[in-house]
């Protein structure tokens, strides 16, 4: 069973969170100073309906920096520190980076998906629309179907967390614990739910759709021994000490996870002694994050596995 997770002895701020959350403010910020310009950055940065004129292809990622309101931007920042903190610490910053962006733009083929059938279904045999205060030309009303946000991208990592400390207990509104498992599971109902009932400007099916490319992946990594350590994270070494291969030999080695500087190995027979020693260490740390979980690790542990990890 995974012990309740506490970001203690590592990264409460690790690098590609950090420059998100800087990139998101100042975006937000830029917003609303350029709109006294007569620029209007959502218009041009917000993901348009691939069917109207104001659609670019730049879109799918760029209206992941941008938001509606500063509420918006609060809880969907709040919740990338809360959960991304510890997702780039475990995976590591590039590989971190990789599954946000693949959420984000999932998320967003998913708007433009269920914004087609829309079209297809009701829009297309009309030329005007009434919008209740004016009637408009069908091309105008596409272009005023934009979606920001980056609450897709932060679906996924939510799935993420889920899948990776599903007994871990997240505080709903700060107040009541709740499993992340159970949390996960009814964020997805809810999502679904207000998706197919409608009646809201709330891209629903984008953030399921975070969810679900999050999902893709993290199986498709779990298919190709790269899953998190809710998975086999034996599978996980193969693909460690790959990357260690192809970076050539290091002039290190490793004694009870304290780094120790040493010569280059005399012959084939040392490297492999020293290699086959450094395994033996992180197999133990994977074998314990995967019996109870990452915050069981002290410090001077997760300190080994993260150097060893870059």
């Amino acid at each position: 069973m995974n012990e309740q997770y506490s970001p203690t002895g590592f990264r409460v701020l690790p690098t590609v969170v950090k420059h998100l959350l800087i990139i998101n403010v100042l975006m937000f910020l830029a917003t609303f100073t350029l709109e006294r310009f007569n620029i209007d950055l959502t218009d041009i940065l917000g993901l348009h309906f691939f069917k109207a004129t104001d659609f670019r292809v730049y879109q799918l990622i760029t209206y992941m920096f941008m938001h509606a309101n500063f509420g918006h931007l609060f809880f969907n920042m709040f919740a990338l520190w809360m959960f991304g903190n510890t997702l780039e610490n475990i995976w590591g910053s590039q590989r971190f980076l990789l599954f946000y962006m693949v959420c984000g733009i999932g998320a967003g083929l998913c708007q433009e998906l269920v914004q087609y059938i829309q079209y297809t279904t009701v829009l297309a045999d009309y030329a005007t629309v009434n919008t209740g205060g004016q009637i408009i030309p069908m091309s105008s009303y596409l272009n005023m179907m934009n979606t920001v946000g980056a609450s897709g991208a932060i679906y996924g990592l939510l799935l993420a967390f889920g899948m990776m400390f599903p007994n871990s207990m997240i505080y709903l509104y700060f107040l009541f614990p709740i499993k992340a498992k159970w949390f996960v599971i009814g964020y997805a109902v809810i999502e679904l739910v207000s998706g197919l009932s409608g009646g809201s400007n709330v891209a629903h099916f984008a953030h399921l759709g975070g969810m679900l490319f999050g999902l893709i992946l993290i199986l498709y990594w779990k298919k190709n021994g790269l899953s998190g350590p809710n998975f086999d994270l034996k599978k996980w070494k193969g693909w460690f000490w790959s990357r260690k291969d192809k970076m050539g030999k290091k002039k290190m080695k490793y004694t009870r996870y304290e780094e120790v500087k040493d010569e280059v190995p005399r012959n084939d027979g040392e490297y492999n002694r020293q290699r086959a020693e450094k395994e033996r260490n992180v197999d133990a740390l994977l074998d314990k994050i995967a019996k109870n979980g990452y915050g069981s690790l002290t410090q001077e542990e997760k300190e080994f596995l993260f150097k060893n990890s870059k």
